[in-house]
């Protein structure tokens, strides 16, 4: 086979300020957990939002809040909540041996309902 070719973006650089986004999004965690057993729901859940936020976001490095953490697990191990609302920030690396120049901080929240909520993009302060 013939060897795969790069794809050239014709010597443009993307500034670090594209890369750096907030965007809200629905997590389907019901779908996520289904048939996983009792005992490895919740931690089953937590490493789904990881993954999720991964392939969201595009980085390796996810670091998930405390307080998701704690609404993750807020009903026990067995029955975690069948969506979460999640704000996945992307954001730069500032310390000094870091492998990658970003990362993904993933936090809870709070909604009445998940009717017709669609993923929007947060404005940054």
């Amino acid at each position: 086979m013939a060897p795969a070719q790069k794809k050239k973006t014709g010597g443009k650089t993307r500034s670090a300020l594209q890369d750096v986004v907030t965007r809200e999004y629905t997590i389907h965690l019901h779908k996520r957990v289904h048939g996983r057993s009792f005992k490895k729901r919740a931690p089953w859940a937590v490493k789904s939002v990881v993954e999720f936020a991964q392939k969201a976001m595009g980085t390796k490095d996810v670091r998930v809040d405390p307080k998701l953490n704690q609404e993750l697990w807020s009903r026990g191990i067995k029955s975690v909540p069948h969506r979460m609302r999640v704000k996945l920030e992307r954001k730069r690396n500032d310390e000094e041996n870091a492998k990658e120049k970003l990362f993904t901080y993933a936090s809870f929240v709070p909604v009445e309902s998940f009717k017709g909520l669609q993923t929007t993009v947060v404005d940054a302060e």
